[in-house]
């Protein structure tokens, strides 16, 4: 039997131009394409497909439902970037026995976090 494999997510936006130049700066993706109407970040060897959709309000009501982890190598540095960027924060970067974490919102209301593994937390995955 084979197995599925996480490929993409889709995120849509009212303001999808936004939204796709906010990613690209806070996280300089592998990859930066346009397919059709879609936007296509490739971070590592999962997608993000940014496009818009009728369907949707301008702002997510509910943004706890699911958040965009990201890995980062230096969290520090990566927290500064949303600073320099006027993030606002949701959690600020914290030190949890060794490994970084913080939750920021982008333009469109949806929680990213920031993730930063110590290699004793690596080490024990």
């Amino acid at each position: 039997m084979s197995t599925a494999t996480l490929d993409s997510m889709l995120l849509s936006s009212t303001d999808p131009r936004r939204l796709h130049a906010w990613y690209a700066e806070a996280f300089a993706p592998d990859e930066d394409s346009a397919v059709d109407t879609y936007r296509v970040l490739r971070f590592g060897g999962v997608y993000l497909m940014i496009d818009s959709r009728d369907d949707i309000g301008a702002a997510n009501p509910e943004p706890g439902r699911l958040i965009l982890n990201f890995q980062v190598p230096d969290a520090r540095a990566a927290a500064a970037r949303l600073d320099r960027m006027g993030a606002t924060w949701v959690a600020p970067l914290e030190d949890r026995d060794g490994s970084l974490f913080a939750t920021a919102v982008d333009p469109d209301g949806n929680y990213v976090q920031l993730i930063q593994l110590s290699e004793a937390h690596r080490a024990a995955m």
